[in-house]
């Protein structure tokens, strides 16, 4: 790798940059958002996004109308490619898959259907889509591409499109987390959730967990993790009462959770999912691969420059 692609993979190069290059770390948040929302691995959108400067870097720019559309068309197909091939590796993967966790900036949150569309429970509806599903539905309902543009990512006419974009929004609908708690219900419950959790009470833990609550943990067969998913707040409570370690709350994917270490390094993401005040899911990641770059704040962009 070349010291400026280097640099473009980082997002740091800012100065006495080429078109090319100026016109890639422009929209390189707003491309690695989309391989991410793709794959559910921020390792593998890094790898996609050097895929696609390898080859925009080749481009002859006065021969692109619309350098955005040539790019997210570019970094969509590449994501396929790799979609279909992680899928495969998925199948085989030792207990729950969970989407790498990324520690996000405030931003984020604000923009609310970004947040909605990169959290952990979405991510984890999207991966039931085909990767052609989900490729039309991402670009469309998320980042707004026209049919067209859509058409050329995926190998489509812009009519199939429509209809694959349809079928996919319904699939998502009736599959999709249930509508979230006022942001101080939120707050005031993932308070309780955390205080619980830090003191091992498992009466306060039985209080703020749902009936039917999901506890899914992803060790990757390496870390230690349940391989089945924890159903039913009794069960889920006492597994979390076992935790030894002080919680910390920070943003990932665009939503508060909670962050657990051990000796300084970090030990379990756990992304929590809350409906009407109470927590519904709960999404432990303890993939030491997937918690590699989890100490970086990760810019997501979906807005059109």
């Amino acid at each position: 790798m070349t010291y400026a692609a280097s640099q473009i993979r980082a997002g740091r190069c800012r100065t006495r940059m080429d078109p090319a290059t100026e016109t890639f770390v422009a929209y390189r948040n707003l491309l690695f958002t989309v391989a991410y929302e793709l794959l559910g691995s921020a390792a593998d959108a890094e790898d996609v996004l050097q895929e696609v400067w390898l080859r925009w870097a080749g481009v002859d720019l006065d021969a692109v109308r619309d350098r955005r559309a040539y790019l997210i068309r570019t970094t969509t197909r590449q994501a396929l490619v790799r979609l279909r091939t992680v899928r495969r590796r998925r199948e085989s993967y030792v207990g729950p898959w969970l989407p790498e966790p990324l520690l996000t900036t405030p931003d984020v949150a604000e923009d609310v259907e970004l947040a909605e569309s990169v959290s952990m429970a979405m991510l984890l509806v999207l991966e039931t889509l085909t990767p052609t599903e989900r490729a039309v539905f991402v670009l469309r309902d998320v980042f707004a591409v026209e049919y067209d543009e859509i058409a050329q990512a995926v190998g489509k006419t812009p009519a199939a499109v429509r209809q694959i974009a349809h079928r996919a929004r319904g699939h998502v609908a009736a599959r999709r987390p249930r509508g979230s708690a006022p942001a101080d219900q939120a707050r005031a419950a993932l308070d309780a959730f955390r205080r619980a959790v830090e003191t091992g009470d498992l009466q306060g833990l039985v209080d703020v967990l749902a009936p039917d609550v999901v506890l899914l943990t992803d060790g990757g067969g390496v870390a230690r993790a349940a391989l089945e998913p924890v159903t039913g707040a009794a069960t889920v409570a006492a597994v979390l009462g076992r935790i030894a370690a002080t919680p910390q709350l920070a943003l990932v994917n665009g939503h508060p959770a909670l962050v657990l270490r051990d000796d300084g390094a970090i030990d379990t993401v756990l992304a929590v999912r809350l409906d009407g005040g109470l927590v519904t899911g709960l999404y432990a990641v303890r993939n030491p691969e997937k918690l590699a770059r989890f100490g970086r704040a990760v810019t997501l962009r979906r807005a059109r420059l």
